[in-house]
């Protein structure tokens, strides 16, 4: 047998196996990695899907949380991984934004990766510190146009969704503002309970939904065009403030590379989960609404709104520090 022979024997036997593979996909333990801390949003959902996932999919889901860096940290390890369906990211429409704000990030976004499926959709809840007098969205704006130096507002980093939106609203209010930067969404809450600052413009979690109930912080309105199912008595944002809405999205990426097959497992496990009662139920107390998308569709999801987050980034003049 020629040199050539073997070499052809050796590349069939090579896609063989990589065929097998894919097709036994998955024949270990899958790791999703939250660019957050945990007792975040993204925590809480992962959490919520981690265990029927792991059935549906006939392995153990495990979850790694590796924040830093406003979820760069977590982009770049799962995006240096080897592109098997193994290591997933569960980013939010955060993710986008900090390379548009940072050249030197470290992943693109929509290069990067390969897109499984939109999971929920949230929108942005804008809540007060307790110390602030007034209880409605008007009382705040005429509390904050008052105060000398502003008011401060919280968020979960300097390129992160949330602080791009307050920047956006603070400008659409005409109200001036400054930003703290927290490392995860627990410690916004945190400091907004403490009084160390007066706001925070955030995807809800369950958690900060129980700070409202409790009575130490307050929730002044809420990010959808129509009031939210999810959050009854909450006024939108817009009723105040014409023309602001806010969204966020969660989803499932994989490396770029990943077979179609393994892609194509994990977005119709996660279909069904998300189509269930029981988790539409789990999801209700946190403000979020199940919403699956195909591969496609949420690659296009990912094109358009990075496109406008350049757009919001140039308009409000928003820097990175």
């Amino acid at each position: 047998m020629t040199r050539k022979s073997h070499a052809v024997l050796a590349a069939l036997a090579c896609l063989v196996v990589g065929t097998a593979a894919a097709q036994d996909f998955p024949s270990r333990p899958i790791t999703i990695v939250i660019p957050y801390p945990a007792g975040g949003t993204s925590d809480g959902q992962v959490r919520m899907i981690q265990e029927k996932l792991g059935k549906l999919l006939g392995q153990p889901v495990v979850v790694e949380n590796k924040a830093g860096a406003s979820g760069a940290i977590a982009a770049q390890y799962v995006a240096r991984s080897k592109p098997d369906g193994y290591t997933l990211l569960y980013p939010n429409t955060g993710f986008l934004i900090t390379p548009l704000l940072n050249d030197k990030a470290g992943y693109d976004p929509l290069k990067d990766f390969k897109p499984i499926t939109q999971t929920t959709s949230v929108p942005m809840v804008l809540l007060a510190s307790r110390d602030v007098p007034g209880k409605s969205l008007s009382d705040f704006l005429q509390y904050a146009r008052k105060q000398p130096n502003g008011v401060m507002y919280a968020s979960a980093g300097t390129t992160s969704f949330g602080h791009i939106e307050s920047a956006r609203f603070s400008q659409m209010a005409g109200i001036k503002a400054e930003a703290v930067p927290y490392r995860g969404e627990a410690n916004t809450t945190m400091a907004l309970r403490a009084g160390d600052v007066q706001m925070l413009l955030t995807s809800p979690s369950a958690a900060m939904l129980g700070q409202v109930q409790q009575g130490n912080i307050k929730l002044l309105g809420v990010g959808t065009t129509k009031p939210s199912p999810l959050l009854p008595g909450t006024p939108t944002i817009a009723n105040t403030i014409p023309g602001f809405t806010s969204n966020i999205w969660f989803g499932l990426l994989a490396p770029a590379g990943t077979p179609d097959n393994a892609v194509g497992k994990i977005q119709a496990a996660v279909k069904t989960i998300m189509e269930g009662e029981d988790i539409r139920a789990q999801l209700a107390p946190t403000g979020a609404l199940p919403q699956t998308s195909t591969p496609a569709e949420f690659a296009k999801l990912m094109k358009d709104e990075s496109a406008q987050l350049r757009e919001n980034i140039t308009k409000f003049n928003i820097k990175a520090e």
